[in-house]
C-alpha cells in the first residue's frame, strides 16, 4: 500500500470521465488498496480514483462510525440501478476540496450494482450517510465535483478558494 497525493479542484484529472476497469487483477487490487490507505490517513470516509490521478471507475468508502470496526468497501465499476424518491440533504465535503463544504439534496437511497475486489458483480442497497458517499464518488468518475450541484455563482467561489489554497500550497511546499 502505498499513500498517494490526492489531487485538488481544479485539476484536469476530476473533470474526466472514468474509463471502466476490464480485468480485477493484482494491479486493480494494489490500487484499491492505495486509495484505501489514502483515504484513511487523510482522513476521509470515500476517495474514487481519479482524485488520484487514475482515470479508472474505482472508489473505496467507508462511512462507520468512529467507535465502530471499519467496514470499507471497494467498488469497481460502479452503477446506480435504483434511487429513491425521497431525497436527503447533507453537507458535504471532498478531500479535493479541503475545507470547503455545502448542503446537496440527493437520493436519499440508492442501490449500487458493482465489482468487489475479487471481480464478483455486487448488488448492494445503501441509505443515509453510505448513499451520499456512494453517489458523492460516483459524480467524480462521471468528472463532477459536488460543487456541480451549486449554482454557477458559488461554483466560482469555491474554485476560487481552492485556487489561493493550492497557490499557498505550492509556495509552502
Amino acid at each position: 500500500m502505498t499513500l498517494q497525493k490526492i489531487l485538488w479542484h481544479p485539476d484536469p484529472h476530476l473533470k474526466k470521465k472514468c474509463s471502466e476497469i476490464g480485468l480485477v487483477d493484482d494491479v486493480t487490487r494494489a490500487l484499491a488498496d492505495d486509495l484505501l490507505a489514502t483515504m484513511y490517513n487523510a482522513p476521509g470516509v470515500g476517495l474514487a480514483a481519479p482524485q488520484i490521478g487514475e482515470v479508472k471507475r474505482m472508489f473505496v468508502m467507508d462511512c462507520t462510525a468512529k467507535e465502530e470496526d471499519p467496514f470499507a468497501r471497494v467498488l469497481i465499476n460502479p452503477e446506480i440501478v435504483w434511487s429513491s424518491k425521497e431525497t436527503s440533504v447533507y453537507n458535504e465535503g471532498c478531500l479535493s476540496l479541503p475545507e470547503q463544504y455545502a448542503d446537496i439534496t440527493r437520493p436519499a437511497e440508492v442501490r449500487v450494482q458493482y465489482l468487489n475486489r475479487d471481480g464478483k458483480e455486487v448488488e448492494e442497497h445503501f441509505d443515509g450517510l453510505w448513499a451520499t458517499c456512494a453517489q458523492h464518488e460516483i459524480d467524480h468518475l462521471n468528472g463532477k465535483l459536488f460543487i456541480d450541484h451549486l449554482s454557477s455563482l458559488k461554483r466560482t467561489m469555491f474554485t476560487r478558494k481552492m485556487m489561493k489554497m493550492k497557490k499557498e500550497r505550492t509556495r509552502d511546499e
